[in-house]
């Protein structure tokens, strides 16, 4: 049974609507539909109701400009003017420069020499300065050492108050446009998304289940829920890199704690074939992030949500045509 007083002060719904309203100008409502006819209907029971948020369709392509928007308005403007930091493998560090970009600061984002050419050039088109680095602690060096030369403020992908306020629009959304669900299904790479969209549907739904999804290969959240701690992982692998975080964060991780019901993991193989199942059914040519809720409720998920009325996300999409066919000619 969901306790609404497990979440913080900042995430109760009256701070939640004062962060969906602060940032309106900077980010687009996007829209949920019912499942169409074909390969997921026929491939799940008879009954099962499907809906799906598209945020996708969001500015930057993801839904990571809504926590890192929020979080910049929250700081005074003498240090905003200093500028903002970001490491990111992609989706974060395009939300960074996006954002950036409509408040008028200067990005310099961190991100990986193996980070896909196309999520690269999409910071730079919008005027973030792009460092690639070797490894990942090279990323968070550099990026805490213009903090402390340079005055700038770092941008977390998905931890602390503020990035959750943020997405926690993604729930305030569904809520109003999807009818009350039995189940939501949430992709989770450290725990933003899932912990904000969770505490928003859970204090307008308690009665609906949340479970999130997780690449097998970086299984982090599903360890730390395991063992009731923060923990970091040696090394994650999954075709869906945006859920690939090594560690988890003590405030998105305790709301993970109070807002999920259940965690599932789905393999590489599942998230391509659930790619392939987007682009058949909704004609949408998605990355492995935005697929894993349908792979789990075509996969693991499959019998269990039978004839329940179940909704999922399709998180973002930020790859070209040739880091698509890429990934998809790939066989596991």
């Amino acid at each position: 049974m969901f306790d609404p007083t497990a979440l913080p002060d900042t995430l109760q719904l009256s701070q939640l609507a004062a962060a969906q309203a602060r940032v309106a100008d900077h980010v687009v409502e996007t829209p949920s539909i019912r499942w169409p006819e074909g390969q997921l209907l026929d491939a799940i029971p008879a009954e099962t109701e499907v809906w799906a948020k598209l945020e996708l369709f969001q500015q930057a392509g993801t839904f990571k400009p809504r926590g890192a928007m929020n979080a910049m308005l929250g700081l005074p403007p003498e240090v905003l003017r200093r500028g903002v930091t970001a490491v990111s493998a992609g989706n974060h560090a395009i939300a960074t420069a996006y954002c950036a970009s409509r408040l008028g600061v200067d990005a310099h984002v961190f991100m990986p020499k193996t980070a896909r050419r196309h999520r690269i050039a999409k910071a730079e088109a919008l005027g973030a300065q792009v460092t690639l680095c070797d490894t990942q602690s090279e990323m968070f060096e550099r990026a805490e050492a213009l903090q402390q030369s340079e005055g700038r403020t770092f941008i977390h992908p998905f931890e602390g108050p503020l990035t959750l306020q943020g997405t926690a629009g993604v729930g305030l959304e569904i809520s109003q446009q999807m009818p009350r669900l039995d189940v939501l299904l949430l992709p989770i790479g450290g725990g933003g998304l899932a912990g904000g969209t969770g505490a928003a549907v859970k204090q307008i739904w308690p009665d609906t289940n949340i479970i999130g999804v997780e690449p097998q290969g970086a299984n982090t959240m599903t360890l730390s829920l395991q063992r009731g701690e923060t923990m970091q992982r040696e090394s994650v692998s999954s075709i869906a890199d945006s859920l690939c975080p090594p560690k988890t964060e003590p405030f998105s991780f305790s709301v993970c704690q109070a807002v999920l019901d259940d965690v599932v993991l789905v393999d590489d193989a599942a998230l391509r074939d659930a790619m392939g199942v987007i682009l058949a059914d909704a004609k949408l040519a998605v990355e492995p992030a935005a697929a894993a809720t349908i792979a789990a409720l075509k996969g693991p998920l499959r019998e269990s949500l039978g004839g329940k009325r179940v909704g999922v996300i399709c998180c973002g999409t930020n790859m070209s045509l040739d880091d698509f066919l890429e990934v998809m000619a790939v066989t596991a």
